[in-house]
């Protein structure tokens, strides 16, 4: 079976995320029919550096032999159960230690499958703390420019008009506050002064505020500086608002620190991971949150009290083996001391791209960084352009419109980055 065959066999039948499927007439699928570490290999034999960990997902590697080894062990063992009224030891693992590991007193923690759903529990989570609290708090506030999913909830708090104009007339009530418009403290003063204005209109309606801590991913990138989370978690504290941090993208390391919201010294109240808690393996995202918002709900029973939401998959078994696993590797190398290095090295590397006329600004936070580029227009497509190119040169990036940007497994060597970062290079010097 080569590529072209497994391409026709899926256009007959998937409709893929994110993706004008017309375009397949003309742009290639990429059948993938194996990996290893930072490496992808299609049904051709042609291989390509994941230069994006596949959606932010892999941290240490694809067919990372010990989290096989963990996963394998447990599929063996147990492969799922509810947990409702039940419990099993690798979700109580997990839990304890992410809550051990977690900024402050974030002691409690509620299992997801995916980001967006965490995202939802987070939102539904507050807005009902406050109403068993005796207020009524409908609104959410979010900053502009962000991302924090695509189910109903979690894109009505977003700001991305790309995936939010067509459903703007089903989805629920949010209002949006400046992000800071750069990485400079006095950004992040004035986007906390514009945050306070609006919450002294507005504070008694709204239940939370959530903010993607430090870059916004899906937000082609945009970065701001850590004191922006310091003001705000003291602003929403002195008007009663939750702050819920959306770690699902920047948690676990790829900041610099295991969390976003660590450089700032906040401890939200709420915080969503996802994405690299399963190291790539497995669907799994957690809440976690505090014994204030946890009590809120603890009483005997009355049902309009209750925290009522639930997945099948909750706290899954095969994703919770994978989830320690990962922490495992945390622990036996000191994983964010070795990414300060490969961090160093990705902004060295970077610094050629400055020289180009067509690139407006490099920026950069720990394991992610960015080419912003300028003088085109949407229709151009320049970021299909840059995909093309590299393709052939065996690297896979996905551009975010007119950036193209590098969030790479922690496991790429030295030389696999050089050669990933100069492919990228060579593809915007010849657009």
């Amino acid at each position: 079976m080569n590529n072209f065959q497994m391409m026709q066999r899926d256009l007959a039948h998937i409709w893929h995320p994110c993706t004008q499927m017309k375009d397949h007439e003309t742009l290639p699928l990429i059948p993938v029919k194996s990996a290893k570490g930072v490496w992808l290999e299609d049904f051709d034999g042609n291989r390509y550096i994941d230069a994006i960990s596949s959606w932010w997902v892999n941290l240490f590697g694809h067919t990372n032999s010990y989290i096989v080894e963990k996963l394998t062990e447990q599929v063996h063992t147990l492969e799922h159960v509810l947990m409702a009224g039940f419990t099993h030891e690798p979700a109580i693992r997990l839990a304890e230690r992410l809550c051990s590991i977690a900024p402050g007193n974030l002691n409690r923690l509620f299992f997801a499958d995916n980001g967006s759903s965490a995202v939802e529990i987070a939102l539904k989570m507050s807005y009902h703390a406050h109403l068993n609290n005796g207020e009524e708090r409908p609104i959410f506030l979010s900053l502009t420019n962000s991302y924090h999913g695509e189910t109903i909830g979690a894109l009505s708090i977003g700001d991305v008009g790309l995936y939010k104009k067509r459903y703007e007339p089903i989805l629920i009530k949010s209002i949006q506050t400046p992000v800071p418009k750069d990485r400079s403290e006095d950004a992040a003063r004035s986007a906390a002064d514009h945050l306070e204005s609006i919450l002294q209109l507005h504070a008694k309606r709204i239940s939370a505020l959530i903010v993607e801590p430090l870059v916004q991913c899906a937000g082609n990138m945009h970065m701001y500086h850590p004191l922006y989370l310091t003001l705000a978690k003291d602003v929403c504290a002195r008007f009663g608002i939750h702050l819920i941090a959306d770690e699902i993208a920047v948690g676990f390391g790829r900041t610099g620190t295991m969390f976003a919201c660590e450089q700032s010294a906040v401890t939200p109240d709420f915080m969503c991971l996802s994405k690299g808690l399963t190291g790539g393996f497995m669907p799994l995202a957690a809440v976690l949150t505090t014994d204030e918002i946890y009590d809120a709900f603890y009483c005997d029973y009355l049902e309009y009290k209750a925290f009522l939401h639930s997945h099948s998959y909750t706290g899954n078994p095969l994703g919770c083996s994978c989830a320690n696993a990962v922490l495992d590797l945390f622990e036996k190398s000191d994983v964010l001391k070795n990414n300060e290095g490969k961090s160093r090295l990705m902004g060295e590397l970077l610094e050629p791209f400055k020289t180009l006329k067509n690139v407006k600004e490099v920026r950069q936070t720990g394991m992610i960084a960015a080419v912003e580029l300028k003088g085109y227009k949407p229709y151009e497509r320049v970021n299909l352009k840059i995909f093309e190119y590299c393709l052939k040169e065996g690297v896979f990036v996905r551009p975010l419109g007119n950036v193209l940007y590098f969030m790479p497994p922690y496991v790429i060597s030295e030389d696999e980055m050089r050669y990933m970062i100069q492919r990228a290079f060579d593809a915007v010097e010849a657009l």
